[in-house]
């Protein structure tokens, strides 16, 4: 079946209780999570064979972090031991008109200080299918964007296909290059292209005139920017873009489109009322696709499952969205009700 490998930083995610702000109660609700292992993890219990590659600290935290993400069954076996520090990021819920804030504490973590040579790819992508990685890793340093840019190589030359979430992270653009400087050349090795709203432009630079703070999406438009992101980019088979429409911090209209050579595929939307978290969803979005595209030979069917499964995470709290294929594909059939199972 081969190996899914996922490549970027966990964080200790230190979130206020509720929808309180920050500190209005002297408690934080400590979890982990990131991108790359929220991935990881969803593509495990999809039954999927994950390992999740990061470097961590050699320290009582980070041991708790990795005995978390292994007990979803992903290999952490090739996590490096190194650096001082774990990163942490602050999560305050927003609730009706008052949006979600996010605040980071990780510079100088331990992925952010590691460089090209510090991993042996070779024997990570032995047995390896598939290697996703995001935009958020090659923010962080510099040395972690030439790692970036090491690891799709090495995916690439080992005959793995390549998936890479654009994730604009504008809080993380700091050490002097742009995110258009570093994500282009990546973006060369990669062969299944995932964004949001914005990432297509702001990580690319690749624009139709797109407007995503509006609340209200036209899907023509993206139809045009999927395929000019195909035409800059001719080795990338697949861009699939996530379109939600915030009519406030607790609803959100939610759906994707994907282009493939065959054409332009739009998905089911759903209207999702009472968000109880939103963080995570775009890598639960990236996990359902990866997994769609392995579980159906049919794309449309992968991007309803995508759409569906990440929809389901916004009801879940944590980064990680804990949801199986039979209930992924239970809201694909139609069955939104809600009502309890006996």
């Amino acid at each position: 079946m081969g190996k899914y490998v996922t490549f970027g930083e966990i964080m200790l995610r230190l979130k206020s209780p509720g929808h309180e702000r920050f500190f209005q109660s002297p408690s934080l609700e400590a979890t982990f999570g990131g991108g790359e292992s929220n991935v990881a993890v969803a593509l495990a219990n999809y039954g999927l064979d994950a390992k999740f590659v990061t470097a961590l600290p050699d320290n009582d935290i980070a041991e708790a972090c990795m005995r978390e993400v292994r007990s979803f069954g992903v290999d952490v076996s090739d996590i490096r031991r190194s650096g001082d520090r774990i990163g942490i990021y602050f999560l305050e819920a927003g609730a009706n008109q008052r949006p979600s804030k996010v605040v980071y504490d990780r510079a100088h973590s331990a992925i952010a200080e590691c460089g090209p040579g510090d991993f042996d790819w070779d024997n990570i992508f032995d047995g390896a299918k598939w290697f996703h990685i995001t935009g958020i890793t090659p923010a962080l340093s510099q040395s972690a964007a030439d790692l970036s840019l090491e690891a799709c190589k090495a995916a690439k030359a080992a005959g793995v296909t390549v998936s890479c979430d654009f994730n604009y992270r504008g809080k993380l653009w700091k050490y002097g290059k742009s995110a258009p400087e570093v994500m282009r050349d990546l973006v060369k090795y990669v062969d299944v292209g995932i964004a949001n709203e914005e990432d297509c432009q702001k990580s690319l630079d690749i624009s139709v005139d797109v407007d995503v703070h509006t609340g209200e999406l036209d899907t023509a438009k993206y139809e045009a920017l999927s395929e000019k992101v195909l035409e800059i980019y001719a080795d990338m088979s697949i861009i699939a873009i996530t379109l939600r429409e915030s009519r406030s911090a607790d609803t959100n209209g939610w759906s994707a489109c994907l282009r493939d050579a065959e054409g332009f595929k739009l998905s089911r939307q759903y209207e999702i009322t009472d968000i109880v978290d939103r963080v995570g969803g775009g890598d639960s979005f990236a996990s359902g696709l990866i997994a769609g595209l392995q579980l159906y030979k049919d794309r449309q069917q992968a991007l309803q499952f995508a759409v569906a499964a990440s929809c389901l995470k916004h009801s879940i709290s944590g980064d990680f969205n804990r949801v199986t294929v039979p209930e992924v594909e239970k809201l694909m059939g139609g069955d939104a009700s809600g009502r309890v199972q006996r």
